[in-house]
């Protein structure tokens, strides 16, 4: 998901998550994310995700379209959920996230504009940045260049 934290004087954050990954033998900084139960919508699976792994709770603002992570190889696929969080709101002023016994997940904020500079950082600080985060960085960035929302 794309979770975009707002406090009440209107600065916004990304909300991402450290975790050690066993099959890169790295911590990676993700977005939270997680597979969608049985009977359950990527909208809710989202929603239920956030207040686990995170304790926010959250508000759907839109869900994109389904992206293939790597066609040429499988048929792995992601739908991103963008949720809104208020942090005016009691229940997300002492997050507590409801991790599973041995899940490590951190979670924390940033802001978007660097985002792009920020994972430059953390990759020479040894961390693995997930594919969502890079993408996420990426839009930014080339929005940022290219002046795309200047004046629209």
């Amino acid at each position: 998901m794309v979770a975009i934290l707002t406090s009440p004087d209107g600065v916004s954050s990304l909300l991402l998550q450290r975790q050690f990954r066993p099959p890169l033998g790295k911590v990676t900084i993700e977005v939270p994310a997680g597979l969608i139960d049985a009977g359950e919508t990527a909208a809710e699976a989202a929603v239920r995700e956030l207040r686990e792994e995170t304790g926010y709770m959250g508000t759907v603002a839109e869900e994109s379209f389904i992206m293939f992570n790597d066609p040429g190889f499988c048929n792995t696929n992601t739908k991103m959920v963008h949720v809104d969080v208020d942090m005016s709101i009691e229940e997300n002023k002492k997050p507590m996230p409801q991790l599973e016994e041995g899940e490590f997940v951190e979670s924390f904020t940033t802001p978007l504009v660097g985002l792009w500079e920020k994972c430059i950082q953390w990759e020479k600080e040894g961390y693995a940045i997930d594919a969502r985060v890079g993408g996420i960085a990426e839009g930014v960035e080339i929005a940022r260049r290219w002046k795309l929302f200047g004046n629209n």
